[in-house]
């Protein structure tokens, strides 16, 4: 019988030891991209998007919205998205499931034809994530909501003004009660709103389509218009990226030059790694240097809504404290399930201990090659981290998570002098 090869998903081999140092350019923000995308379902008008990085969260949101019968055309980092002949409602399970962010279509639909069918939420499983906080907004402002063989139906006649409390600080959340009550004329108040940069850059879109939005602390003023226009906006760096690329640098002892990045939105970050004994430069209003002498200092991190310290660099950091000259410890307070990456840095000698939701890291002299599995999008980023500093081989796999986020990471790296191979790994059937 013949043998026939087919092939699994890929996974990085990584040379550890490296010196990373040169430059490298952010990509645009992921998280700031994908409610954009979304904003185009509330305008017959065009919509261009610039520095839009190309990513697989990306593909699948352009995936849903032509599946509804909107025109996206992609090229050269532009998105250019008319949703003039838009022919359904329905953002249908297969694709929700690939990707969380794709609850974000029910405001703008409900906003602008009445009616959203939406698969329950799929993504990365870092918590609960539940949407009850949409789906309340959507209430108060008169919509109809069951759930049948699960999808979530939702109905409304027209939008009313909303005054809502948030229980809980949601990015997701602020996001689409934006657009939900961005065509509803009269005025509405959000309190307890996140305030992350990719939401301000959302608020920044819908100005630039004709919405009303009043910033006052943590409270949102929204006055709606009837009909809104098309925008072409430019993306804001991707603040995670920047600060991943950072970690690496610093903890390989590196010297590198990130270009392309907001010095307002990782200001939390870069403070935390001058703490570890990171030489960080200012070089202009985009530019940053980051350099490592190979001594790390231990670190006391508390994930928080923006401003402080991102949940999504806790993995990252975590990398960092395991070769730290001491004892730090992690406190995560945005996602109960944001540990998962630990049994695998355990794998590669890491030392650590979990009590609730904080993680004492024992710095090691080094870490060791090893085979790991990557459980989310910033785990895999992680462990990508961890094998830049171990010695020996790692083997990084189920990296389709890395992929969802991260524009090209391994070849920018390698450009700064890492040694990564993608791979696709073969299988005999037979």
């Amino acid at each position: 019988m013949t043998s026939i090869t087919s092939y699994d998903s890929e996974f990085f081999l990584i040379g550890g030891g490296k010196r990373l140092k040169g430059r490298v350019r952010i990509s645009g923000s992921k998280n700031a991209t994908l409610p954009i995308m979304m904003a185009s379902l509330l305008t017959e008008e065009r919509c261009l998007l610039s520095n839009v990085p190309n990513l697989l969260d990306v593909k699948t949101a352009r995936e849903l919205l032509e599946f509804m019968g909107a025109d996206a055309k992609v090229e050269d980092g532009r998105v250019l998205i008319e949703t003039r002949n838009l022919r359904g409602f329905v953002a249908p399970d297969h694709i929700v499931r690939k990707m969380r962010a794709s609850i974000l279509v029910a405001g703008p639909l409900l906003a602008r034809f009445g009616k959203a069918v939406v698969g329950m939420p799929g993504g990365c499983s870092i918590g609960a994530r539940l949407i009850d906080q949409h789906l309340k907004v959507f209430e108060r402002g008169g919509a109809n909501i069951s759930i049948k063989n699960g999808y979530i139906h939702m109905e409304v006649e027209k939008v009313k003004p909303v005054e809502y409390t948030f229980d809980v600080i949601t990015v997701t959340g602020t996001e689409n009660a934006l657009m939900f009550l961005s065509r509803c004329p009269k005025r509405s108040i959000l309190r307890n709103v996140a305030l992350e940069p990719e939401v301000m850059d959302l608020v920044e879109v819908l100005k630039k389509m004709g919405v009303e939005i009043e910033v006052e602390g943590r409270t949102m003023i929204i006055k709606g218009g009837e009909e809104l226009r098309g925008f072409e906006h430019k993306v804001i760096p991707d603040r995670i990226e920047a600060g991943t690329l950072a970690v690496a640098g610093f903890i390989t002892g590196g010297d590198v030059v990130l270009e392309g990045v907001c010095l307002e939105h990782i200001g939390g970050q870069l403070e935390k790694l001058k703490e570890a004994g990171a030489v960080v430069e200012i070089l202009g209003l985009d530019r940053i240097r980051v350099r490592g002498d190979g001594r790390i200092e231990p670190l006391e991190v508390e994930t928080r809504e923006y401003p402080g310290f991102p949940t999504d660099m806790q993995a990252q950091f975590m990398v960092m404290c395991c070769v730290a000259h001491g004892v730090s410890q992690i406190t995560e307070n945005i996602f109960e399930n944001r540990f998962q990456h630990v049994n695998e840095l355990q794998r590669m000698g890491a030392v650590i201990k979990l009590k609730g939701k904080t993680a004492t890291i024992y710095g090691q002299e080094k870490l060791s090659g090893a085979e790991v599995f990557s459980t989310d999008l910033r785990a895999s980023a992680s462990l990508v981290l961890a094998g830049l500093i171990a010695e020996g081989e790692t083997i990084v796999r189920d990296i389709y998570h890395l992929d969802r986020g991260y524009e090209r990471l391994e070849e920018k790296l390698n450009n700064l002098g890492a040694w990564i191979e993608r791979v696709a790994h073969a299988r005999n059937t037979g």
